[in-house]
């Protein structure tokens, strides 16, 4: 469609362009005139329109009009921009007006009311100077009316008419005007002075000569500017749908409020804005945090009630008055009470305890000028690290709340969000003293050795600030974007793991260590607190299930393999289950539970409790060491074969490790000979394998250094080792033994093995009062300073009858699951 208007447009030029040079050829009225060259305009025959003349040539040419018959001819620029145009600078064609009034106006330009009279072609211009003048030819129009030229005139005025009434521009009278408009040609020129054309549009309507051509090409810049008109009304009405909407809202509004003061209610959100400013009033706001709540309550006082940011302010707000600002409890300051309150809740945590109540000593003596302490309690799973900051909240008559950092990996979750964001909230600890209610409660912060890292921050460097007591006094929450004193609460840590814990945060911590339990101590904890608990949660009467001490021993040796008391209170609560079905069925239950009735209620055995190996072997050495729950036995076996003098490594180990093993082989071929080793040429026809068992758990650490030593000696000498001795330390190339750390945890390993005789560095002799008093009476500690000491308590001389250097498979004592965490030093 576009390229046949484009074929029937160029048509139309071609034909006005021969009709124009004939018209000009055959017509000999050559006049000359003044030209006044305008911009932005065309000018037709018959329309009146005023024009403004400002440049000094044009004024020159309107006073040498005025001067000689008042006429002049209006030529448009082709170029608006041109501030002097010349004869190149005009149209060819223009029209021939007549100026009908001239006023001068006070800025100097002139104003003139033209009448258009007739279209003219240029075909020269005679001066250039002081103003143009050119020499034209009047151009004849041929007004013949037939029909195709009366239905052209039809559908240009039906055209017209639904332009005038879209259109706010175009006066109603002018449709009357067109419609008592007899000629084509007049009409024509009549519409395309209203309409808004460009002005190419607009000259080459004035171009084209015959009336009939023109009218078709009018029609088409009708229909085009119907189209325009018809998609501005239809947003318009859109918008004033819209607006219409709103001012009626708004009134009805108006009159709510209106009829709500004659009733004497008032309005709504007036009534809530002065709520919030009753509230902040009352409030124990500081004077900063106050200021910037007042401030946020007016501008919520300034909004309409519908604006989006008005639930934003109102949320935010209601943070800062639900939050506690000066609200605290008045601690327990009974040191007696105290004391009593936490050994009846929990058996043991002799430090732990300890710290509590100097702390609580001091408060009462100094209650205004101690920090309050930020305690890191550290130890393997089920030892009590959480359960104890709760009683000890229950002790000091603080609050208790909790907060679990385990798998964090975005700061906002400590700090909050900035309000900028949609559905932005205060982070964890503002929410939680939010919940809490005072200002000094105790807030705990469990798992604090599982925050991760990644894009969104670093969780850990946002704990800093709260677990700093030089800063936490003004602790920043983006969304508060107020101080917030946190000087007042009591934190506690816990973790399973030191390591993991970024270094500057671990040192604004009090670390409290958390060891594993020993036997006597779990069989109390047992019948002080895990039966009588299990007792009521299955709703069996107290007293109804009594269990014997050997049924405990048992429990804790074969079902159970950990530091603390978890799947001790697991298994306890099986038994529970199953007598409580027998119960509920009506049968015959059990009331005592024996060592002989487990397999029963339990199954078989977990694990094997007793020595570590069940005879004395050789190349078999039993070590220990630290692991996540709290210590374990970890045999090291050697065997020698024929080969090439290579050592293998087995068992999954570090590279800690595999060092202490290659330093252990180098100590034992450079004294050979002392150790009674034959022929040291043995060493490069020997291949040495050393194995770890449970070579799915990764080990590492310098600690089992003596342990390899002694397997591989044994191997190499034929000398059994000491099934009963458990040993730990680091060995150097000079045979002397380094200490080691974990001391306490591997202890109470070799004393939940049934071990007797522990060979332990001298160093480490200062931590033997970690130990509970059970574990030092049953264990002989044999404090080693040199490699060789270590050989003659574990050696064993060698058989008689015996010459093999090879050592046999061992059983381990414990067998535990693959699933077990890593063993480190």
């Amino acid at each position: 469609m576009n390229e046949d208007l484009e074929t029937l447009l160029r048509g139309l030029r071609e034909f006005e362009r021969r009709e124009v040079e004939e018209v000009n050829e055959e017509s000999e009225d050559m006049r000359v005139y003044p030209v006044l060259a305008v911009r932005d305009t065309v000018m037709f025959p018959h329309m009146v329109s005023p024009l403004f003349v400002g440049r000094d040539r044009s004024l020159k040419a309107v006073d040498a009009a005025m001067a000689d018959g008042d006429t002049i001819i209006v030529v448009a620029q082709r170029d608006p921009t041109v501030q002097d145009p010349g004869p190149e600078d005009l149209y060819d064609i223009g029209t021939e007006v007549e100026i009908v009034r001239m006023l001068r106006l006070p800025d100097g330009t002139t104003s003139i009311l033209a009448q258009g009279k007739q279209r003219v072609a240029i075909l020269d211009y005679v001066q250039i100077t002081p103003y143009l003048m050119a020499s034209v030819r009047p151009i004849i129009e041929f007004s013949e009316k037939d029909l195709s030229t009366e239905a052209l005139m039809r559908a240009v005025l039906a055209l017209f008419e639904k332009c005038v009434q879209l259109s706010h521009t175009i006066p109603e009278d002018t449709y009357v005007f067109a419609m008592n408009v007899d000629e084509p040609g007049w009409l024509a020129d009549l519409v395309a002075s209203t309409l808004e054309l460009d002005l190419d549009e607009r000259q080459s309507i004035l171009e084209t000569i015959d009336p009939s051509v023109r009218l078709q090409r009018l029609s088409i810049m009708l229909a085009r500017e119907l189209d325009v008109l018809e998609l501005e009304n239809r947003i318009h009405t859109q918008v004033q749908q819209e607006v219409d909407r709103s001012q009626r809202e708004y009134f009805l509004r108006e009159q709510m409020k209106a009829i709500q003061n004659e009733l004497g209610e008032g309005d709504t959100f007036t009534q809530e804005i002065n709520e919030l400013r009753e509230k902040i009033a009352a409030s124990d706001m500081p004077g900063e945090v106050r200021e910037k709540a007042e401030k946020e309550v007016e501008r919520l006082a300034a909004m309409p009630p519908m604006a989006p940011e008005t639930g934003i302010i109102r949320t935010y707000l209601d943070w800062l008055l639900e939050l506690p600002w000066s609200k605290a409890t008045e601690d327990n300051v009974d040191i007696a009470a105290a004391a009593r309150m936490l050994e009846e809740s929990h058996y043991g945590l002799t430090q732990a305890k300890e710290r509590i109540l100097e702390y609580i000593a001091v408060r009462k003596l100094a209650a205004n000028k101690m920090r309050s302490p930020i305690l890191c309690f550290v130890g393997p799973p089920g030892t009590g690290k959480t359960s104890l900051g709760k009683s000890i909240a229950d002790a000091l008559g603080r609050k208790f709340v909790r907060v679990s950092l385990g798998g964090i990996r975005d700061e906002a979750e400590i700090r909050g969000h900035r309000r900028t964001y949609i559905g932005a909230l205060p982070g964890r600890i503002i929410q939680t003293m939010c919940r809490a209610g005072t200002i000094n409660p105790l807030f705990m912060l469990d798992e604090i050795d599982k925050v991760g890292i990644d894009f969104r921050g670093d969780p850990s460097a946002a704990l800093l600030e709260v677990l700093d007591p030089e800063q936490n006094f003004a602790f920043s929450d983006h969304y508060l974007e107020v101080p917030y004193d946190l000087s007042k609460v009591i934190f506690i840590t816990t973790a399973n793991l030191l390591d993991p814990i970024p270094p500057a945060l671990r040192d604004r911590m009090e670390v409290i260590e958390f060891p594993g339990y020993i036997e006597e101590e779990k069989i109390h904890i047992a019948r002080r607190f895990l039966i009588p608990k299990q007792l009521e949660e299955h709703g069996l009467p107290a007293g109804r299930l009594h269990f014997s001490d050997a049924a405990l021993k048992s429990i804790i040796r074969e079902y159970t393999y950990e530091a603390g008391v978890r799947n001790l209170e697991r298994e306890i609560a099986n038994i529970c289950r199953k007598v409580a079905r027998r119960v509920a069925e009506g049968k015959r239950a059990p009331t005592n539970i024996t060592s002989q009735s487990l397999v029963k209620f339990l199954g078989p055995p977990y694990y094997t409790f007793g020595i570590a190996e069940r005879e004395d072997e050789v190349g078999v050495a039993t070590g220990v060491a630290w692991t996540a729950a709290g210590g374990d036995l970890m045999p090291v076996e050697v065997t020698l074969m024929e080969g090439k003098g290579s050592l293998l490594l087995t068992g999954q180990l570090g590279e800690v490790m595999q060092e202490s093993a290659q330093a252990a082989l180098s100590y034992a071929r450079s004294h050979a000979k002392e150790l009674g080793i034959k022929d040291r040429r043995d060493f490069d026809r020997l291949d040495i394998h050393i194995h770890i068992p449970e070579g799915s758990i990764p080990k590492d650490g310098p600690s089992a250094g003596i342990t390899i030593a002694t397997a591989l000696i044994s191997a190499l000498t034929g000398r059994p080792v000491r099934r009963d001795v458990a040993m730990t330390g680091e060995i150097t190339l000079r045979g002397k033994i380094l200490p080691i750390g974990g001391f306490k945890e591997k202890v109470l390993a070799a004393h939940r093995a049934g071990l007797r005789v522990v060979l332990v560095p001298k160093e480490n002799k200062k931590d033997l009062v970690e130990l509970p008093k059970k574990a030092k009476r049953d264990l002989r500690f044999i404090f080693v300073e040199r490699m060789d000491e270590v050989l003659a308590e574990s050696l064993l001389p060698a058989p008689p009858t015996s010459h093999k250097r090879v050592g046999t498979k061992s059983r381990r004592s414990s067998s535990r699951g693959s699933e077990q965490s890593p063993a480190n030093d």
